[in-house]
């Protein structure tokens, strides 16, 4: 009988192509399962209203409902750490461990994490953020020695809205970025529809393309200690060592 592996996932409320996407991927690992708690998340700006959303307790509370479910790892499946901070992140992460003694990460740690084992410093970036919040992603990553070479975004406060945006153009946004040549590309958010197309667009352009649904997912698993290996064929990410 194959091992059970239970994967919790605090959700954006307003996020709906996580939890679809998250549970496609999983049917090719027999066993795993993904689990989700969500807690209010509407709108993505630099403002307090916006920071405000991120603050620890709804977070935690969300964390300890997972943590009913005995999951074996618990992901931050959003994005908010690249732009309000790396600490922050690390910090939710150390509360969350703290509370449940789960082990804990980020859609933005695991994806530093992919970026290292990959050996990519020269970046693209792939969002549909407002331009203050891609510059700040940017100047956050250049902190960690990454180079953003190029990047778009669609300029929209979302974040139910950018699920709106279909696949062709995220795919356009993913092709103009991989013009300078980057190491890697991020499609970095993760109610965006950026996950199914990512291993095409991964042969076609000869780069890694790290959409943040299956980033997060692989960090989760690895995170567990479990093995990637077998949904390789959803994105490059997966062949990576944890």
């Amino acid at each position: 009988m194959t091992r059970a592996l239970r994967l919790g996932m605090l959700t954006p409320s307003s996020n709906t192509v996580l939890e679809p996407l998250t549970a496609a991927m999983l049917a090719d690992l027999p066993g795993a399962s993904a689990h989700f708690a969500r807690f209010r998340v509407v709108a993505i700006d630099l403002g307090e209203g916006s920071r405000a959303q991120f603050d620890l307790s709804p977070v935690l509370a969300a964390a300890e409902l997972l943590a009913d479910a005995k999951v074996h790892a618990i992901c931050w499946n959003g994005t908010s750490g690249s732009w309000l901070g790396l600490d922050q992140d690390r910090t939710l992460c150390e509360a969350i461990t703290a509370r449940t003694g789960i082990p804990a990460t980020t859609a933005t740690l695991a994806l530093l994490r992919a970026f290292a084992a990959l050996g990519a410093r020269r970046i693209g970036l792939v969002t549909p953020y407002l331009a203050e919040v891609q510059q700040a992603i940017a100047a956050r990553f250049a902190e960690q020695g990454l180079q953003c070479v190029a990047e778009r975004h669609l300029e929209d406060p979302g974040n139910y809205s950018f699920a709106g945006h279909d696949e062709a153009v995220v795919a356009r946004l993913v092709r103009e970025v991989a013009a300078a040549g980057p190491e890697a590309i991020a499609i970095h958010c993760t109610n965006f529809r950026g996950g199914r197309i990512a291993p095409a667009l991964e042969a076609e352009l000869g780069i890694p393309v790290l959409d943040s649904v299956a980033v997060s997912l692989w960090g989760a698993i690895g995170a567990a200690g479990a093995e990637a290996a077998p949904l390789r064929a959803h994105g490059r990410v997966f062949g990576l060592r944890w």
